[in-house]
């Protein structure tokens, strides 16, 4: 299957290019955006994106950090599509970019509440309804059969039995 989506990604490259080459409008201006989109991710956004899982690897506890890397990553990519939005001139979408961060954390941290909730009930035992059947007996240990001792001497001859 890999194979199959390298192929396809590098059809889709090459149908790119040449479309791009054979355009009698094709100007200089967006092989120059291409390269400074490249370097861009690879010196600027990658960077960022290992350094911040880093630090969520260090600091989150290891069962909630898919959703804050996964928050962490949504807030990145509302960042990068919606900056030059924020930052240009006559516009005020800074408001609607705090409220979409907003929801992502809210919504991130609603998800850890719970989580955290549940896990202090099942460690006092509360989310289990008791039965009203008797447990089961343990299960016994894996491994090997228990050895038996040494085998009963028949008791000398003339004594009476126990």
């Amino acid at each position: 299957m890999r194979a199959v989506l390298i192929a396809a990604g590098a059809l889709v490259m090459a149908f790119a290019v040449t479309g791009a080459l054979t355009d009698p409008d094709f100007k200089g201006g967006a092989l120059v955006f291409l390269v400074g989109v490249l370097v861009a991710h690879d010196a600027v956004l990658l960077p960022l994106t290992i350094g911040a899982g880093a630090l969520i690897g260090r600091f989150v506890p290891l069962r909630s950090r898919p959703l804050v890397r996964s928050a962490a990553l949504i807030s990145l990519a509302v960042t990068v599509v919606a900056l030059p939005l924020v930052l240009g001139p006559g516009t005020d979408y800074g408001r609607g970019l705090l409220e979409v961060y907003g929801v992502v954390w809210a919504g991130t941290g609603v998800v850890l509440v719970i989580r955290r909730v549940r896990e202090g009930r099942r460690r006092r035992g509360d989310t289990r309804p008791r039965s009203p059947l008797p447990d089961p007996p343990p299960a016994r240990s894996p491994g090997p059969p228990p050895t038996p001792g040494p085998a009963p001497r028949s008791p000398a001859p003339g004594t009476p039995p126990r």
